[in-house]
């Protein structure tokens, strides 16, 4: 791995780390204030070289046999999960995640992503089809799967290595070609895993990583050598994104509203169970964190005091202590927004209760009771360390109040009845809806992905295969029999 000081403070075009020839951009530490590295950003000269780059690396790659591209796949596994300590450092040092959660980022989903895209690969399916337009045995129509070109990952910062790996695995896996624009917040951990790639076995120009900020990603965006995207953040990004990509293809992951849903003979423990997790996991920094918890009355004071007791005993601290459970925001607009919320409800009459003090990027743990729907906490994605309740009083009022958001990322239900939670579950218009599991909860190999302004397509596994090639039928006439009648006659 090489040092900060040196090749990842840069970005990587056609196996060749080169500086970008715009502004320079001073990485530090949100949470920390230490200074970790200057990089200069590439303007949109730079972005149309590395895309060119992709372009012409990318027919060499497609045309590599299937098992030569999963053997470098399965190696990139290899190689990243080896290298684990060393980048989950780096990503606890720039966004503030805790330690243990970082090192779950790296081996639990950054490195497996390319294993597990390898595999999929191997069993991405094509079809042959009847004929059903003449009257002859000589047709063979068979449907098979094309690579797109040149993909554009633009990923966040809160999963920095994950999200962006599974993007560029699948991509990799159906013989595209990656430029990989990280988020600011994080390019020096993303940088570490970019210069794996080489040890791995990848050719120059197949992964290729530009460097900056908004202005980069947008030149991206709108580079004509761009086949498709991968974008996941803000929803007011995304909708920028859509309008500017025109015919490419995109799968845009955006922001969620999260409602969990705890109902009356909902098991309660349970239930707080899946709140801490929804709303306290990297400090609410997740786009499928519980947002909106929606408590019948009936069990609402029993969850309250039990959830306000588990907050009370949230470890919160230096994110590089293996004992600490919750660490700091990322940034000061996080930061911000959440502030915001919270006092935007503390204005319209809601309790507000704070387990610890507020400390630079470090923002407390905090309970919000009697939240009504006309909040905005309730009605836009806070992504900070925050539990907001609303009382309802009857399973039909928390659907309604669920599905009032524009978006439709992740949704939990708790409840013993089964016929409740299948009926729940089909009512909200949520791109998932978890059972008696918090909103967090996801599988690797399962479709992710939401409805309305949550974004389009859906992620993982197969699923994103769809975004990254191309159906092409091909049409064969065996000539060797007679051609027969071309006209299929139908009965009037």
């Amino acid at each position: 791995m090489t040092t900060v000081q040196g090749t990842l403070s840069r970005s990587l075009i056609g196996g060749s780390w080169t500086d970008g020839h715009g502004e320079m951009m001073h990485v530090r530490s949100g949470w920390s204030g230490t200074p970790i590295t200057d990089i200069a950003t590439c303007t949109e000269a730079d972005v149309r070289h590395a895309v060119q780059v992709a372009e012409a690396a990318q027919p060499a790659w497609a045309a590599l046999a299937l098992v030569d591209r999963v053997e470098i796949l399965r190696e990139l596994n290899r190689v990243i999960a080896a290298n684990t300590e060393e980048i989950a450092q780096m990503i606890t040092l720039e966004t503030g995640k805790t330690i243990s959660e970082t090192r779950e980022e790296i081996l639990e989903y950054s490195a497996p992503a390319y294993q597990k895209a390898a595999e999929e690969a191997l069993r991405h399916r094509g079809l042959s089809l009847p004929s059903t337009q003449e009257r002859s045995n000589n047709k063979r129509l068979v449907l098979t799967h094309r690579p797109v070109g040149v993909v554009a990952v633009i990923s966040p910062y809160n999963f920095p290595t994950d999200i962006a790996s599974i993007g560029i695995a699948h991509a990799l896996a159906v013989g595209n070609t990656v430029v990989w624009k990280p988020s600011e917040w994080t390019p020096v951990s993303c940088a570490m895993v970019a210069a794996l790639f080489a040890e791995a076995g990848v050719p120059d120009g197949v992964l290729n990583l530009i460097q900056g900020k908004g202005e980069t990603g947008a030149a991206l965006v709108r580079d004509p050598g761009v086949d498709a995207i991968f974008f996941t953040g803000s929803t007011a990004t995304g909708e920028r994104i859509a309008r500017e990509a025109g015919l490419k293809k995109t799968l845009l992951e955006l922001g969620g509203d999260g409602p969990q849903i705890v109902l009356a003979d909902a098991d309660v423990e349970a239930a707080v169970d899946g709140a801490m997790l929804g709303c306290f996991y990297l400090a609410g920094q997740v786009c499928t964190s519980a947002e909106r918890i929606l408590v019948h009355e009936s069990v609402h004071d029993e969850f309250v005091s039990l959830l306000s007791a588990r907050m009370a005993t949230l470890r919160v601290g230096d994110p590089t202590d293996e004992a600490t459970e919750m660490g700091p925001l990322c940034n000061e607009g996080t930061l911000a927004r959440v502030r915001a919320h919270v006092q935007d409800a503390r204005d319209r009459g809601a309790e507000v209760r704070q387990f610890g003090e507020e400390d630079g990027l470090f923002y407390p743990p905090t309970l919000l009771v009697g939240v009504t729907p006309d909040m905005e906490i309730a009605r836009a994605e806070t992504f900070g360390p925050v539990a907001p309740v609303i009382k309802v009083a009857s399973t039909e009022e928390a659907v309604a109040i669920a599905n009032s958001s524009e978006l439709g990322l992740t949704a939990s239900v708790y409840t013993r009845d089964l016929a409740t939670a299948w009926r729940v579950g089909e009512a909200l218009q949520h791109g998932t809806v978890n059972i008696n599991e918090s909103t967090n909860y996801w599988d690797q190999l399962a479709p992710f992905g939401g409805t309305g302004k949550s974004g389009n397509a859906r992620e993982l596994s197969q699923w994103f295969f769809g975004t990254f090639t191309e159906t092409k039928l091909l049409n064969f006439d065996l000539n060797d029999q007679p051609r027969g009648d071309r006209r299929v006659m139908r009965q009037a």
